[in-house]
């Protein structure tokens, strides 16, 4: 586990994609590790594109160019599919295996890719990868959105943090009062499936 990492975030949204940012940040900050945090996003409202990133560890820029995540974190394996140029050879990715179809494949212009040509980009230059069912955790924690604590809960079991699942669990109680319940079901289920 290294103290210094660069974390990318993609999903689209409606998926919690900034406020899984957020909450991995504040867990960082209750760590008492230097936290760097930034943002982009289009068409959330619409569906469209949410990228962010977090870099722990002391860097003094949230911007992260290809080649350069330690992580990726994705909330939608077609975005995880996009933004595999941002990560090291060799990083980590943690991406959902369920998608969220954007408005052409919805209207029958074009087609997803299969799920397992995503996982063979993935391989090619990730050292290590997980692909979970993030929507179907977030339902069977009680709220389809809590899906993104699922993912960060796996993240956080999956020893690539500088801090495990008991961090994120008090951050949840201290940073997420009002859907903590949901919220830590969540967790237990994430961590559950990367072990």
């Amino acid at each position: 586990m290294s103290q210094r990492l660069r974390i990318y975030f993609t999903g689209v949204g409606g998926q919690g994609t900034l406020t899984a940012t957020t909450l991995l940040a504040r867990t960082a900050l209750d760590q008492d590790l230097e936290v760097v945090s930034g943002e982009v996003h289009g068409m959330s409202q619409r569906g469209g594109v949410v990228e962010s990133s977090l870099l722990i560890g002391g860097w003094m820029s949230p911007t992260i160019y290809h080649g350069e995540a330690d992580i990726l974190l994705g909330f939608e394996p077609l975005e995880t599919l996009r933004a595999l140029p941002y990560l090291a050879p060799g990083g980590f990715v943690l991406s959902s295996s369920e998608f969220v179809p954007p408005l052409s494949v919805s209207m029958g212009r074009e087609r997803l890719p299969e799920l397992s040509a995503i996982e063979d980009a993935v391989r090619k230059v990730a050292g290590k990868y997980w692909f979970l069912p993030m929507q179907t955790l977030g339902r069977k924690a009680g709220a389809v959105q809590s899906g993104n604590t699922a993912l960060l809960g796996a993240l956080c079991a999956a020893g690539v943090m500088p801090f495990g699942p008991e961090a994120l669990r008090e951050a949840i109680r201290k940073h997420l009062p009002d859907t903590a319940e949901v919220n830590l079901r969540a967790l237990e289920l994430g961590v559950g499936a990367i072990r």
